[in-house]
């Protein structure tokens, strides 16, 4: 990500600043010819600007390691979209009801995977040159200083929002597991279960790169495909014993209920497709030469990571709405409770996938993080840097999920803040800017198609989500 005050060639780490010319040397004060002297004098300090760039860059998490395979792709992909969003879908089904509860998972469904495939494209629209981070590309699309203060924002509170909202779900699964295990633990409060998910985070952090991470990650896969069977068994065989007793109208009877309800479920289905914001810095990870560029080994990955996707989000959807109806949790493992081992393996299988997760949508931060003191404050860089950025980063990500725990309303307020434009409509602008298709056709059409979903979710759910919150704290202690 080049920082807008500096030049477009600079990585993102950006030259080192305040550079003076050396001196002359005392004993030649007038040299035979100071314009060579001076040519030589500039080619020596931009090499060094290069080279130093070049360290920085190789220093940098997202660009220090290019060897990913496509299989890396697929189940970062996974472990970035089948996320924690996933458990809050039969929640949204019972705000919206059946038909528009599964249009809305559908259609979400397509327009991100259309928008991933545009930015997996976009990736090198430009020969010889890769946009390996999100901001970099929205300052090629709007300009140095407009596209980076458009997207480094949006994409910094989709990757922060994300480390709170798993950060509240990893304790609040990790309690219910020891709840089911562990009988007399049930009135240890959940906040020492998130502190206890920081402290592992604390630790984790400290990978150094995404391709540090590619075994977390495939693990983190591993669990959430797992979980989300789990829900989808357990719920089935829930419904099939009590689906008399269940009601599968809407949560709220009231009309400014319904509304609001509507929103925060359309914001928790955006929350659901938040991969888009590290799609680019994954492929980042991949290596490209002209013959093989990066986007066919991404977009194989994709593919697969998004038919996973939508099968666990439709199966965990329809059986977690089906038996609960509008009873079911924002969390829809808290509804389950039989057979107690399976419920209690699903929720340590969540917690172990968050804490993948979590690490996938922090690398990004820890890059601006780590960047911005580096190449704008002259740190120097290495592991006591590391150390200190990343944790206090983790510690204040954890301090706030425990003051505001709230599921539900997190995934409504920031799925329609801001997730909806790094998924929904942001790759779609910036593909209507850079490859200016045809007016009316498919791609002009499915692009602005996108666009004013998108919008209309940005402005609208973060009100149902605020809502949720609000009625969640009436009945909230803070810490408990």
């Amino acid at each position: 990500m080049t920082n807008p005050d500096q030049s477009s060639s600079a990585v993102q780490a950006g030259s080192q600043p305040g550079y003076t010319s050396p001196q002359l040397p005392a004993n030649n004060p007038e040299p035979t010819n100071p314009q060579g002297n001076a040519a030589n004098a500039h080619g020596e300090v931009a090499a060094r600007t290069t080279q130093q760039e070049a360290d920085i860059s190789s220093w940098l998490p997202i660009t220090a390691n290019r060897n990913a395979k496509w299989w890396y792709s697929a189940f970062h992909n996974v472990t970035a979209v089948v996320g924690a969003g996933v458990l809050g879908l039969p929640f949204a089904l019972s705000q919206l009801g059946w038909t528009a509860g599964i249009l809305a998972i559908v259609i979400s469904w397509v327009i991100t995977f259309y928008s991933f495939w545009q930015l997996i494209i976009l990736h090198e629209i430009v020969p010889g040159k890769r946009f390996d981070r999100y901001p970099e590309l929205g300052q090629h699309c709007f300009g140095p200083r407009l596209g980076y203060w458009i997207i480094m924002p949006q994409q910094l509170i989709v990757q922060v929002a994300s480390s709170i909202v798993y950060s509240v779900t990893g304790g609040k699964s990790l309690k219910k597991f020891f709840d089911l295990v562990i009988p007399s633990w049930a009135d240890v409060r959940q906040t020492y279960f998130i502190l206890f998910f920081t402290a592992c985070q604390l630790v984790i952090s400290q990978t150094p790169n995404f391709n540090s991470l590619k075994g977390i990650s495939l693990i983190a896969a591993v669990m959430s495909c797992g979980y989300a069977m789990i829900s989808f068994v357990a719920s089935t065989i829930r419904g099939a014993h009590h689906h008399q007793h269940v009601n599968h109208g809407v949560r709220s009877h009231a009309i400014p209920g319904k509304i609001f309800d509507m929103l925060n479920g359309f914001g928790t289905i955006a929350f659901a497709f938040a991969g888009h914001s590290v799609a680019l810095e994954i492929q980042a990870t991949i290596p490209s030469t002209p013959e093989k560029p990066s986007k066919v080994a991404m977009w194989r990955g994709v593919v697969v990571a998004y038919t996973i996707v939508i099968f666990c989000y439709l199966a965990v959807a329809i059986s977690g709405f089906w038996a609960f109806g509008n009873a079911v949790e924002d969390d829809v493992l808290i509804s389950l409770e039989k057979p107690n081992w399976l419920v209690a393996l699903a929720n340590i299988m969540v917690f172990f996938h968050v804490i993948g997760s979590y690490q996938i949508f922090s690398m990004p931060v820890f890059d601006v993080i780590e960047s911005y003191l580096v190449g704008n404050l002259g740190f120097k860089p290495g592991r006591p840097l590391r150390l200190i950025a990343r944790s206090l980063y983790v510690l204040l990500a954890g301090f706030i999920a425990m003051c505001i725990p709230f599921f539900g309303g997190l995934l409504g307020l920031f799925g329609g803040l801001v997730f909806s434009s790094t998924s929904y409509y942001m790759p779609c602008v910036m593909w209507l800017v850079t490859q200016k298709p045809k007016r009316f056709s498919i791609h002009w059409i499915a692009s602005w198609i996108s666009i004013i979903i998108g919008v209309l979710l940005a402005v609208f759910s973060p009100i149902g989500g605020a809502r949720q919150i609000i009625v969640s704290a009436k009945t909230y202690k803070i810490f408990s």
